[in-house]
């Protein structure tokens, strides 16, 4: 999940600040009374509103599969989700699963086909 804009995490600030009751901002904003709470109090501790970054290792593997997988539709458009994952391992020797190349294919420019071709 990707963390609020600093342009809304401002706009909801200056509301508390004139003096809007923290339960209403929430309700007008749309976020949770938690989140204001929270944003209130990392600006009183810090004196900025910046989301805190992801935490844990970049993944590596979706870089890698990012690269490697439009080269592999195009060479062998007609291989099921788990053969282009025996590729990949077999290539880059990383495993990866069904899923994982299912939602790359589909965040790819372009369209790829969902039915093989037969024989």
């Amino acid at each position: 999940m990707k963390p609020y804009s600093k342009d809304l995490r401002l706009k909801v600030l200056d509301a508390a600040d004139r003096g809007m009751a923290r339960k209403e901002v929430a309700e007008v904003f749309g976020i949770s009374l938690a989140s204001v709470k929270r944003w209130l109090k990392r600006r009183r501790e810090t004196g900025g509103v910046e989301a805190s970054p992801i935490p844990g290792p970049q993944a590596a593997k979706g870089a890698l599969l990012g690269e490697w997988l439009p080269g592999q539709l195009e060479s062998n458009p007609d291989l099921t989700l788990a053969e282009h994952c025996e590729a990949f391992e077999e290539a880059l020797g990383e495993k990866v699963s069904r899923a994982t190349v299912c939602r790359r294919i589909s965040r790819l420019p372009g369209e790829w086909p969902l039915k093989k071709s037969l024989p």
